[in-house]
């Protein structure tokens, strides 16, 4: 009678390279925004997925953000090559051509000036794209290091800090925006400062919020027994699982700012009335409302759709980094 034959127990390694048949591959390292990862059963071993990889997948199977993430892409094209799409020059003017009804010519016709509309919407999109990016770059450098050291730090610190975020919140964007542009003047660097100034607050309280949910927790703890600084703490551990509903934030307020920059420049206080601008065009061409409403009609088209653009991804964004929705 012989011995049943015994099935050899498979090899457990913690090697990086490819797993053999009957061999399981253990794979750790960092990934995604705060080192977790997720591991997915494949043939022949287990599959490194990272955080960051669930996120796109679940990102790109939502439509309208990849609806949105198409606009945005066409909005920053523009804006690059706008020098390239542009059918004549966003300045020039030819008075024998003034109020022209769209045509081959000009495709969105011509200003009371003889400008070419299409050219200056494409052109303005340069300037919407400048200050939307450049004012929440701001606000987010603002934000971050105030609301990284109101949440972590805590006591007088977030005191102060939150008090004076406070007084900002207390300001509306606009009126803001307004003061700081009468004082400092006119132009795309007043407005970007002024868009960023007033929306730093913001940024800081949602940070301060996601810093104190997760500052004591089990990791954190580790670090500082390890002796780690509060700088390589905050830098390493903290803020990179505190950033994801800032990010959400940020998408979202690009297109905030940028209906703030038109708006400031159709109330006449952003920038020079010469200047190719969405807010501008808006504003020359409301004279003409029901006679020549293409004047208007298409550069506040041109805000519509980058607006949506920016909150379709920024919805996006929040829906995959949702961790409730996983």
């Amino acid at each position: 009678m012989t011995d049943q034959a015994t099935a050899p127990e498979p090899d457990i390694t913690t090697t990086g390279g490819p797993a053999p048949v009957g061999e399981i591959t253990l794979e750790a390292g960092a990934g995604g925004f705060g080192g977790a990862e997720t591991q997915a059963a494949a043939l022949g071993g287990i599959t490194r997925q990272t955080q960051f990889g669930d996120v796109r997948r679940r990102f790109f199977r939502n439509k309208l953000a990849v609806l949105g993430l198409a606009m945005v892409t066409v909005v920053f094209l523009s804006a690059i090559f706008a020098s390239v799409i542009a059918t004549h020059p966003p300045k020039a003017q030819d008075l024998t051509k003034t109020l022209q009804e769209p045509s081959s010519a000009h495709w969105f016709g011509t200003d009371e000036l003889g400008r070419d509309v299409f050219s200056r919407v494409v052109h303005g999109t340069r300037i919407a794209v400048t200050v939307g990016l450049a004012s929440i770059v701001l606000a987010l450098f603002i934000g971050v290091i105030l609301g990284s050291i109101s949440g972590y730090l805590g006591r007088a610190w977030d005191a102060v800090i939150m008090r004076v975020a406070d007084v900002f919140f207390a300001f509306p964007l606009l009126i803001g925006a307004v003061v700081i542009i009468l004082v400092v003047g006119r132009g795309i660097t007043p407005v970007i400062i002024a868009l960023g100034v007033f929306s730093w607050a913001t940024v800081a309280r949602l940070l301060r919020s996601s810093i104190l949910s997760i500052r004591e927790s089990e990791y954190v703890e580790a670090a500082r027994s390890l002796g780690a600084s509060k700088w390589r703490i905050v830098t390493r551990h903290v803020l990179p699982n505190s950033m994801a509903p800032v990010l959400v934030f940020a998408m979202v307020s690009v297109a905030t700012a940028i209906v703030a920059e038109a708006s400031l420049s159709y109330l006449g206080v952003g920038v020079p009335p010469d200047v190719p601008d969405w807010g501008n065009m808006i504003s020359s061409g409301q004279k003409f409302f029901g006679f020549k409403d293409y004047l208007w009609f298409f550069p506040s088209m041109a805000v519509v759709f980058t607006v949506l653009g920016f909150v379709f991804v920024g919805d996006g964004l929040r829906d995959a980094l949702d961790p409730r929705l996983r």
